[in-house]
């Protein structure tokens, strides 16, 4: 039988009614003080429910591992009873949802994290995140320069990794994907440019992905491999100013031993700011060394998400920005009805605000609503 977008799956003991997910992606809406999910964040993932899955938009475990102003933690008491508000609202539509676990690393500021942001080495790159403005206000700022992780840092981080998502289960939610992907933490370490490291978490390729399976390992012990998931991006350069030589062998390296962690499944990340396509021969690659279910995202359309299926090389495919403007999307896609466009003012409504720009689009009639 053809395997289609819209066929049932499993992962692991999660029943998901299709095989769309819905990408993660940072809108920063959370309550002041302290970054906690509230309700229109609830009613924006319940509007989106008829997805396979939702990935949530990253959550940082830690105060230092935030990244950008307003996103919603996972490490106090306050954000696992605010984002239990979000994980009701979905199951009651039917749905089911992972929540993204962030540390950003040195894709930080010291006015965001609260000190001096972290990384593999005290290495620091042109760029910028979304925090807050020396006039007032939030906007894009110069990150900070990072220090060296110590090996109690490092230590403290695979806790912290544990403790968020024992607090996602406590939340309600149905697994965690660990992001390690899009130059974030656990990427910094697996790259040659921002990881000048010494000891066993640098140098080598072994050591360079060290940090990645403890990490994972350890939330694997602690809630279940079948309710946890890892995000890479091997061909994405986002926060870097150079393409890394070694990534995508390392990342085939890395899979071979995360294959018999049995996760819920691989996000491979693509065609996302700087970035080089992902040729056919590295998804034969991924396929070879790696059975367990993969997810793809990556400005996909029905047709090039269906190829994949077709060919064997992912399992489920997620999509990002089409989710933002059309609640509806699935419900959309499989009755060939036209998107709401993702245009100059849904871009600029991706960070910050209120409900317009983010839960108030319409739905194209009162059935897909109702499913919704």
């Amino acid at each position: 039988m053809t395997t289609t977008l819209f066929q049932p799956t499993l992962l692991g003991k999660t029943a998901l009614t299709n095989r769309i997910a819905m990408a993660p992606m940072t809108r920063s809406r959370t309550s002041q003080p302290g970054d906690v999910p509230n309700d229109i964040m609830a009613k924006y993932y319940a509007q989106r429910a008829t997805a396979g899955l939702i990935i949530t938009e990253g959550s940082p475990i830690s105060a230092v591992a935030r990244g950008y102003s307003l996103t919603p933690g996972i490490y106090s008491q306050a954000h696992i009873d605010g984002w239990q508000k979000t994980t009701d609202a979905v199951h009651k539509k039917g749905g089911k949802i992972f929540i993204q676990l962030w540390h950003v690393g040195r894709r930080s500021h010291e006015s965001i994290a609260g000190e001096q942001v972290l990384s593999a080495s005290a290495i620091k790159e042109s760029d910028q995140v979304f925090g807050p403005l020396a006039e007032g206000g939030f906007g894009m700022v110069e990150t900070s320069m990072p220090r060296a992780m110590t090996i109690a840092d490092i230590e403290q981080t695979i806790n912290d990794f544990v403790q968020a998502a024992k607090n996602a289960m406590q939340a309600g939610f149905d697994g965690v994907e660990l992001h390690g992907a899009h130059g974030y933490l656990l990427d910094q370490f697996m790259h040659l440019a921002s990881n000048q490291r010494d000891d066993i978490y640098g140098g080598n390729q072994e050591n360079r992905m060290r940090f990645l399976l403890e990490a994972t390992q350890a939330v694997v012990d602690a809630i279940g491999a079948d309710k946890v998931a890892l995000r890479l991006s091997p061909h994405v350069t986002e926060g870097y100013a150079n393409e890394d030589v070694e990534l995508v062998e390392l990342t085939l390296k890395a899979l071979k031993k995360l294959a018999s962690m049995n996760l819920a499944y691989l996000h491979l990340s693509e065609n996302i700011s700087k970035h080089v396509a992902a040729p056919e021969s590295f998804r034969q690659d991924v396929r070879r060394v790696y059975q367990n279910p993969i997810m793809v995202a990556g400005k996909m359309n029905k047709q090039s998400a269906q190829d994949l299926l077709d060919k064997n090389y992912a399992d489920l495919v997620a999509f990002g920005t089409p989710f933002v403007t059309n609640p509806d999307f699935v419900y959309r896609i499989k009755n060939n009805i036209m998107l709401a466009e993702f245009d100059a003012d849904a871009r600029l409504s991706l960070y910050g605000g209120d409900e317009k720009g983010y839960s108030d689009y319409p739905f194209v009639n009162k059935l897909a609503n109702s499913l919704s």
